[in-house]
């Protein structure tokens, strides 16, 4: 695959000046760091007391049922909510909404057919989100990032089709170049596999995973489905009923955290190469065609 800093347009740094790839510079502060961190409405808390460092490079996945503050985690990074205590910084610096230092890819979703946006247009969206005014080196520089950023996703071909006419895996890339475009030092991901076929999951998987490879960009990918990206995880963070839990997946991904994050007897078992998350009353084989990482109902409500 070709590098994700082509040399011929390569990304350059937030203020638009020439220079080394982000990869080539180490960071010596984390990519995220949180402290002390509540989230909470009204009496209803998410998380408190949430301590947690993302080094540059490093991949962490946020798993959880459905309403345990993962989209809510990624709003705060993204600086759209505040902490209801602690803090964070991105890079160094307090979040803040439409912050270059990151780039976000969210939920697959279909585009309208009739729809005239071109592919070029909607990934230089992600260069002109945070930055005022246009001069003619501005925009010289805003076509090379762009051509750069289709390359690294190897959509240079969907460049002038208009995004309506994309099937949604096409589409998927594009979203993640436009994540690209402005090399960030964090890549947000809130589901970007759903809705996706097995063969574009693997492209999108892969697609991020050299980005972080090459340019040692930060990587924290939400999602209720770990399997297609579990050889790429450094780190899990659980979100369950208000409680937690940070570490590898052979620390996190066991039949004893998982219980005592539910409350409830969890298992955690492995089939063909895939972890499967069951209760203790439910068949552990998944039927075909049906996501694998599962806890029943009765745990998650």
């Amino acid at each position: 695959m070709p590098s994700a800093l082509p040399p011929d347009g390569r990304l350059l740094g937030p203020a638009g000046t020439a220079g080394e790839p982000d990869g080539d510079v180490p960071r010596e502060v984390p990519a995220i760091r949180l402290r002390d961190a509540r989230m909470s409405f009204g009496d209803r808390l998410l998380w408190d007391n949430l301590d947690l460092d993302v080094a540059a490079g490093e991949f962490v996945a946020v798993l959880g049922p459905n309403g345990s503050g993962k989209t809510t985690l990624l709003k705060v990074l993204l600086g759209l909510l505040p902490l209801s205590a602690g803090s964070l910084l991105i890079d160094g610096e307090p979040a803040r909404r439409g912050s270059p230092r990151i780039g976000y890819i969210p939920q697959q979703t279909s585009a309208d057919p009739e729809l005239a946006l071109r592919g070029r247009d909607l990934v230089g969206f992600g260069w002109d989100g945070h930055r005022m005014g246009m001069s003619f080196r501005r925009r010289a520089v805003r076509r090379r990032r762009v051509h750069a950023a289709l390359a690294a996703v190897e959509a240079t071909d969907y460049a002038d089709v208009a995004v309506g006419r994309l099937s949604g895996g096409e589409l998927q890339r594009l979203r993640v170049a436009q994540a690209l475009v402005g090399d960030p030092a964090v890549l947000l991901c809130d589901e970007p596999f759903l809705g996706l076929d097995l063969a574009h999951q693997r492209t999108i998987s892969r697609l991020i995973d050299d980005r972080r490879r090459t340019t040692s960009s930060a990587v924290v990918f939400v999602t209720h489905e770990i399997n297609p990206v579990l050889h790429l995880v450094d780190r899990v963070v659980y979100l369950v009923n208000g409680r937690f839990r940070i570490g590898t997946p052979a620390e996190v991904m066991t039949s004893e955290v998982l219980s005592d994050l539910y409350g409830t007897d969890v298992d955690v078992v492995t089939v063909r190469g895939r972890l499967v998350v069951v209760g203790a009353e439910d068949d552990a084989v998944p039927r075909p065609g049906h996501a694998v990482h599962h806890v029943p109902d009765r745990a998650v409500r």
